[in-house]
């Protein structure tokens, strides 16, 4: 082999580890990156049960807030009723005197 056939043969050799390295890099960078990515993946599945949690229980209070309305609006009813049957009591009471 002629001494340029070596320096070729060598600079050859010294550019196949280069590319050797840069790909073994790349891989562990794109591993980390998998990791990062699944670790996001898993953060946001999370994030979105606990809005579907939050959201679920919000709506529970609103329809517990709206229910507790009724309830007021049912007695307030009730006592209006119980005003005018005492008012109608005391007119038939005025009646038969």
């Amino acid at each position: 082999m002629t001494e340029e056939q070596q320096k070729s043969l060598t600079t050859f050799e010294t550019r196949v580890r280069q590319l050797m390295l840069l790909c073994e890099t790349l891989r562990e960078e794109k591993n980390a990156l998998l990791i990062q990515l699944r670790s996001r993946e898993t953060a946001l599945l999370e994030a979105e049960k606990a809005l579907r949690e939050k959201t679920a229980s919000y709506d529970n209070l609103k329809l517990a807030k709206m229910i507790s309305f009724r309830k007021t609006d049912i007695k307030e009813a009730q006592q209006s009723l119980s005003g005018i049957v005492r008012e109608i009591d005391k007119c038939i009471a005025l009646i038969n005197e």
